[in-house]
């Protein structure tokens, strides 16, 4: 697998990672690396190279390129390298971006099947994080590359049912390309008991600090509600583009002492603190990006028992309704507002959504998934091959 995040806090690469490793397959995985973390070592079977250390802090679009450009190069020389050691069989790449698929050329035309896993649709994901006009040359472009990037792959993972379909229109054809939403890890978030005995009221966000997730209008939310839940605090876990802005914004709202900034954390760290938490929050911008990209912060809480405050975006409505979640209009201080006061206030309607909301996740899991995926892995690597080459699948390298 080859993925430009930090594996340890990337649920999607390493669910699929695991999954694979658990039931005997051989998995090396290139990834990002964080100050103080190995450059090799093996997690839960899981053999993980950190070619590349990484600050989330670009300022511009040619930062934020250059840094991308430098890991597909790299990932393109370690995965080649490690190819001809021993040829793997199976690569699965993970975007943004799209591109780097291509970086490994040299299994594709060696025999190698090869799956590219939108996580994300780049061309909209530019236009929201450097505020582009899609009808620009660089959206036409990104476009361009996605096209040719399904192309080089065997076939293509879109992150929710929404997306699937805009990639058919444009850039894939429909038996080539399947939906496997963030599914929750119920390995990783499993409810073991709360351990926080304080009266603070803890509303919680993980994750990635840009402008699409709409933290801004959570920050303002808690100005509104200073004096109606004064024992009300944001806790923040994350780093991003958005973070300084983030900050400033914090003490231009003498806030420092209600909302709270913490680094990013392994992800089975998180699963413990998203427990202790009272009320998750979820507050994207319903722009061209955020309105569609699948949160699967959502999933979790809810694995964890914790109500949740989501924004109206399409893509949430497509899979929530107002018994499992909290919804608020996105962008909307004041409705933000209410909504976290309504659920903090109102223990039964808490509780109602948590029962709700479980249920809904005991369907909606990886456990019930991933069958799923070790079957279109074991379909695209066996396609073509004989009998008795299928029976090898147990010395397979991934």
């Amino acid at each position: 697998m080859v993925a430009y995040s930090f594996y340890e806090s990337d649920n999607r690469v390493m669910r699929y990672a695991e999954a694979l490793a658990a039931r005997g397959d051989e998995v090396e995985v290139f990834a990002l690396r964080r100050e103080g973390h190995l450059k090799q070592e093996v997690l839960n079977g899981v053999r993980v190279f950190r070619i590349q250390a990484r600050v989330k802090n670009e300022k511009s679009q040619w930062s934020y390129l250059f840094r991308i450009v430098l890991f597909f190069l790299k990932s393109m020389l370690f995965v080649s390298v490690r190819h001809l050691r021993k040829p793997y069989r199976f690569i699965h790449v993970h975007s943004v971006p799209d591109f780097l698929v291509f970086a490994v050329w040299l299994p594709r035309f060696t025999g190698a099947k090869i799956c590219l896993d939108i996580h994300d649709l780049l061309p909209e994901f530019y236009s929201s994080k450097f505020q582009s006009s899609k009808k620009s040359l660089t959206f036409k472009l990104l476009q361009f590359i996605e096209l040719a990037s399904a192309a080089f792959s065997h076939h293509v993972i879109a992150a929710n049912h929404i997306w699937q379909k805009k990639l058919i229109a444009r850039s894939v054809v429909g038996s080539k390309c399947s939906v496997f939403i963030n599914y929750p890890d119920r390995s990783i978030f499993r409810q073991n008991g709360r351990t926080r005995t304080d009266d603070r009221i803890v509303v919680i966000y993980p994750g990635t600090l840009s402008r699409h997730q709409g933290l801004d209008t959570a920050i303002r939310s808690f100005a509104k509600l200073r004096d109606e839940v004064p024992n009300a605090e944001l806790h923040i876990y994350g780093e991003g583009s958005a973070k300084d802005s983030l900050v400033q914004l914090t003490r231009d709202l003498q806030l420092e002492d209600r909302v709270l900034f913490r680094e990013t954390i392994p992800i089975r760290e998180m699963a413990r603190i998203m427990e202790n938490a009272d009320l998750g929050v979820v507050p994207k911008r319903n722009d061209t990006f955020g309105d569609e990209a699948f949160s699967t912060k959502i999933l979790e809480f809810m694995a964890m028992g914790v109500p949740v405050v989501v924004s109206d975006t399409t893509v949430d409505r497509y899979y929530f309704n107002e018994r499992i979640v909290t919804f608020f209009h996105s962008g909307d201080v004041d409705d933000l507002s209410v909504q976290i006061v309504k659920l903090i206030r109102d223990s039964d309607a808490r509780q109602g959504q948590i029962n709700q909301a479980t249920e809904f996740v005991k369907q909606h899991d990886w456990s019930t998934k991933k069958d799923d995926y070790l079957q279109l892995v074991d379909t695209l690597v066996t396609a073509g091959r004989s009998v008795e080459d299928r029976s090898s699948l147990s010395q397979t390298c991934f």
